[in-house]
């Protein structure tokens, strides 16, 4: 309460302006309403909405004003007229005024009610319905829901909305529902961009748009799996099935080796957040800021892309409403990895390559052990919508529970989200406050009982004659999965409660001046217990481990600007100016001890554990505390909206350069764009409605991964006896580097928007060229005179190039059937271009990193100077010997046998690489009266996957644990591989990775003839999501992880990926 008291109280303090300002000067006697709107239009930039119907009854106009204000001039040029106006950005929307129906005699009137939609089956909001030949007019509502009474069922009813062709229909009956075509392209839709909005013909970068009825359906993870194929160059996966698992994000390649920032930054209403804490049902619309040029207003935040969230608001149209939507999902494993069986193992001993005494009686799939039988997932949302246009609210309740394929894991969020507007002054002062409150609650699941369940004997029991579980006590790393699942617990809850608010305040027209404050607390409580039945704690003699990890996090954030607009004829002039400041506190700690009297109370009564008898209990804490000030400012010049430029500046410090010469960065970009379509040379051509082509020129940066890396630092060590005590010693921990920076990211953007043939084809193509320079690197330096033998430096350069295209295109567009689809493509070559300076050698050209994991135990991708990142360094084989031994060949070409090969570092050469080359996405949507259907899908073309799997479970000595079938294949169609060779990382196990997904099916219809007052619009659907893949690869999922430096690799214990199926219903009360 003392909270949200003083936030409110913070929010009724703080101003925030917002409008516009033109003047008109213009004399008219008699003239056409036509004429003098293109005059207003000529000299303020603001660009009027209507249609030549709402023009017919228009009256003449006389005018004689002189240096009047926009509004006033509109008032005096409306007065009158059949007409009114509603002012919206930079556009003038002209509606006809609603006239009273005349009285008619009460026994003839007939009440028509319907539904009003888009070609997508949407609702349409203030369409205006009107009797024609009569004086009945209304609107529809925010459901597209409308009532109108009319003489009888022989009225003819005009349906008219911008942009949007007119319709005139007879009422027929009681109900009439009507689909509205569209017939202007999207010129004039508002895009969000960094700290503000631009009508989308102005956008001069490379931004992409994805409204709520273009998102991925079904039960997703977060709210990123909702863009799955939807914008070009953003890849967005899944690599691990883990209900609890987050989407990755990778947006225009690798930027950095050692930075902290490797993730695009979500903006969620203005404020920094998390995909995972908004629900995806309370998503309007989404904008990624993919080049540069955009995304250098957030500067050293912004090397990696921006993703902006629109949520849902307010309406405050006078309509209380609930809507609703829920859906029912259960889930399957995608792929099973072919394992040997009990007969199999029975088939081995009786041809003698295999004991008797592996044979324990039993027949047991251990992957269907630790799964559960269609597990069944479920999403409920509920929103309030009410209000007024002075003071309205939004409140939303989100539940989700996913329900994984495995035993034990899980995942349940809620989620209740509060946005309340109250306008006064007129509308010249505006507040907004929102609140909104995650809670989590997940049992994440062990991918060690996954591969247990792997190498388990199959003819070994799961359960014993006895009850007690099957266990092997001496076969080190060898364990009942199904045993471990159930005798150890390990759940895990969090939260993020988000209070913000906004001020708004507009003086005068063209003024905007606005502070946005939000305060974000975050926790997690993360507990483990293993019984004194565990068989890990029985092995190591600890009955029963139990560790607590706890942490709190407070974000603070606030944001002040201004913002002025201007029109002087055919020039149209906008400046933004702000300060930005946020601050990071997080504090955390863990506790572990063991050896438990009884299992009653666990990780409840962690003291009761005795180890720290022996000293061997852990307890740790930390807190880290950083922050961040900007300033930016951004300035817009629109010419006769055919030339277009931008130019923005951000000036960032933060406290992880404290000590540095320079702790402020300065990010600037500058955009140009060009309307070819608006040029005099393209008035006679009827094929491109709009061309225009962009230029855009950004930096970003990125921040070191850890604090205070610019000054020297001393650490705690060994003690020492002085004096007869015993004293600890500090020793040095870092040198000093004041010349530490920001590492930057330049980036060069050249874009084509197009749209044809009236919008039947519209779409995009960008290239861009990035170069990273300061990349953060640990270079060795002599000691003395340094104190220490490392330093952090900005030394080396990086260069990302790509190419994006996204074609729109609508092959059928009737009144009762529309299709549209939509094409997408990418590409994208990372590389490392130095690693060392005239002051700072690197001591090779390269370094290694990922890695096999035991009992291999080396590394799998190396980045080296001038090669690409996500390269993959062993040894290459071409075949094997009749005998079963590896034939490798030498980086020199040179064919080499098993028993004469090195096996060294010298023996190394590249042998694939993890990141795809190649991006595509085809979307269809398609709707026929009240059905509508669509098909997401999406592929990646030219990269390799390294299957770990195989790597362990393809080798036939390995006669202790289960392997995959596929050990006894020949090798290269030569021989079955040789007992002898132990296990090793080569080329054999790094596959093809290509493939094409279908990733969402859905099927849909929406009931709109239903006859009540209660219940609007119920829609039914059943959708897929992970539906089916082509591809050659031999794993679960060749889409695997792709962030960091190591991409491509696929761990033999990943949570295999699920193909899910849903039942969904919507309506509105």
């Amino acid at each position: 309460m003392k909270l949200t008291f003083v936030l409110l109280v913070t929010a009724f303090l703080q101003i925030s302006l917002a409008g516009r300002a033109q003047n008109v000067t213009y004399t008219a006697k008699s003239a056409p309403l036509s004429q003098v709107m293109a005059e207003i239009q000529n000299q303020t930039g603001y660009h009027f909405l209507y249609t030549d119907q709402m023009l017919a009854d228009a009256h003449a106009v006389d005018l004689n004003i002189k240096n009047q204000p926009l509004h006033e001039a509109l008032r005096l040029c409306f007065e009158g007229q059949p007409l009114t106006y509603s002012v919206k950005n930079k556009t003038i929307i002209l509606q006809h005024k609603e006239v009273a129906a005349p009285v008619l005699p009460a026994l003839k009137e007939v009440k028509i009610t319907g539904v009003v939609t888009d070609e997508t089956n949407q609702p349409l909001p203030a369409v205006t319905v009107k009797l024609v030949g009569g004086g009945a007019v209304t609107q529809t509502d925010v459901q597209g829901r409308f009532s109108i009474m009319v003489p009888d069922v022989n009225s003819v009813i005009e349906f008219s909305s911008i942009g949007f062709a007119t319709q005139q229909l007879k009422a027929g009956g009681a109900t009439l529902n009507v689909q509205m075509r569209a017939t202007l392209n999207s010129l004039s839709e508002v895009v969000v961009i960094g700290y503000g909005a631009q009508r989308k013909g102005d956008v001069t970068s490379a931004v992409a748009t994805v409204k709520s009825e273009n998102f991925v359906s079904g039960p997703v993870t977060d709210a990123g799996e909702l863009l799955k194929g939807k914008v070009a160059g953003l890849s967005i996966s899944n690599p691990s099935g883990d209900p609890n698992a987050q989407s990755q994000i990778l947006l225009r390649g690798t930027n950095t080796i050692n930075g902290a920032n490797t993730g695009v930054l979500v903006i969620i209403d203005g404020v920094p957040g998390d995909l995972l804490t908004v629900a995806p049902e309370d998503i309007a619309e989404v904008s990624v800021l993919k080049d540069g040029s955009s995304a250098a207003i957030y500067g050293v935040r912004g090397s990696n892309g921006v993703i902006i969230i629109t949520t849902k608001h307010a309406t405050g149209n006078n309509n209380n409403r609930v809507d609703y939507s829920g859906n029912v999902s259960t889930s399957e494993l995608t792929r099973v990895p072919k394992l040997l069986t009990a007969q199999d193992y029975r088939d081995q001993i009786a041809a003698g390559t295999r004991s008797s005494s592996y044979d324990l009686g039993s027949n047991t799939n251990w992957i269907d052990a630790i799964s559960k039988n269609h597990p069944v997932s479920t999403t409920q949302n509920l929103t309030f919508n009410g209000g007024n246009a002075q003071t309205n609210y939004l409140a939303s309740f989100n539940y989700r529970f996913l329900n994984g394929v495995f035993q034990q894991s899980n995942h349940k969020q809620v989620t209740g989200r509060v946005d309340i507007n109250h306008t006064m002054l007129d509308g010249k002062l505006k507040f907004n406050f929102g609140l909104t409150q995650t809670n989590f609650s997940d049992i994440p699941f062990s991918t060690y009982d996954y591969r247990q369940a792997l190498i388990m004997n199959p003819t070994a029991p799961v359960i014993e004659p006895n009850g007690s579980y099957y266990q092997e006590p001496t076969n080190f790393q060898y364990q009942n999965p199904v045993s471990d699942l159930y005798n150890s617990s390990q759940p895990q809850n969090s939260f993020r409660n988000k209070y913000n608010t906004t001020v708004t305040v507009l003086p005068v027209e063209g003024l905007r001046i606005s502070a946005t404050g939000s305060y974000t607390k975050s926790g997690y409580q993360n507990l483990y217990y293993a019984n004194t039945q565990n068989i890990s704690t029985l092995r190591d003699n600890q009955n029963g481990v139990a560790n607590i990890a706890t942490g709190q996090t407070v974000e603070r954030f606030l944001n002040a600007s201004a913002e002025y607009t201007r029109g002087f004829g055919e020039h149209h002039v906008s400046l933004l100016a702000g300060y930005e400041y946020q601050d990071y506190d997080n504090f955390n700690s863990y506790i572990a001890n063991h050896n438990f009297p009884t299992d009653v109370f666990g990780y409840n009564q962690i003291q009761l554990g005795a180890a720290q008898k022996d000293g061997q209990d852990v307890i740790s804490s930390g807190r880290t505390q950083t922050n961040l000030i900007s300033y930016f400012a951004r300035a817009t010049y629109n010419y006769m909206d055919k030339y277009l430029l931008l130019a923005s500046l951000r000036i960032d410090g933060a406290s992880q350069l404290y000590g540095a010469s320079e702790p402020y960065g300065k990010f600037p970009s500058i955009q140009a764009g060009w309307r070819i379509s608006k040029e005099n040379f393209m008035k006679d051509q009827h094929l491109f409605d709009d061309l225009k082509l962009r230029a855009g020129y950004g930096v970003t940066g990125n921040q070191p991964s850890a604090g205070f890396l610019a000054v020297g630092l001393l650490k705690y060590d060994t003690y020492i006896l002085y004096n007869g005590q015993w004293i600890q010693t500090l020793v040095p921990a870092q040198n000093a580097n004041p010349s530490l920076r920001w590492e930057e990211k330049h980036e060069t953007n050249l874009g084509l928007d197009f749209s044809l043939l009236k919008g039947l084809v519209t779409g995009s193509v960008d290239v861009y060229d990035r170069k990273i320079s300061g990349l953060l690197y640990s270079y060795n330096v002599p000691s003395p005179p340094n104190l220490y033998p490392t330093t952090m430096a900005n030394v080396g350069t990086m260069e990302n190039k790509g190419l994006e295209a996204a074609v729109n295109i609508r092959p059928i567009k009737t009144r009762n059937f529309s299709w549209t689809s939509t094409f997408t493509f990418s590409t994208n070559s990372n590389k490392l271009i130095s690693l060392s300076n005239d002051l700072y050698q690197a001591t090779v050209p390269y370094f290694t990193t990922g890695g096999t994991q035991d009992p291999i135990q080396t590394f799998t991708n190396i980045v080296q100077v001038g090669h690409n990142i996500g390269d993959f360094y062993g040894f290459k084989v071409t075949g094997v010997s009749p005998d079963g031994y590896w034939i490798y060949q030498e980086p020199d070409g040179t064919s080499v046998p098993y028993n004469k090969f090195n096996h060294s570092f010298n023996d190394k050469q590249v042998i694939g690489n993890g990141l795809p080359k190649y991006y595509g996405g085809w979307n269809n949507s398609i709707s026929y009266k009240n059905w509508d259907f669509s098909v997401t899908m999406r592929g990646a073309f030219d990269y390799q996957v390294l299957n770990f799997q195989r790597m362990y479970y393809e080798n036939p000595g390995i006669i202790n644990y289960n392997r995959l079938k596929s050990a006894y294949d020949k090798v290269f169609g030569t021989a079955v591989l040789n007992k002898n060779v132990p296990l090793e990382f080569n080329s054999y196990y790094v596959e093809n990775g290509d493939f094409w997904k279908v990733d969402n099916i859905n099927l849909g219809y929406t009931f709109r003839n239903v006859k009540s007052k209660y219940i609007h619009n119920p829609r039914v659907a059943f959708s897929t999501l992970n539906t089916f893949i082509i591809t050659g690869y031999k794993g679960i999922d060749p889409e695997v992880d792709r962030g960091g430096l190591a991409p491509g690799n696929d761990p033999r214990d990943t949570y295999p990926s699920q193909r899910t199926f849903t039942l969904s219903f919507s309506a509105s009360f």
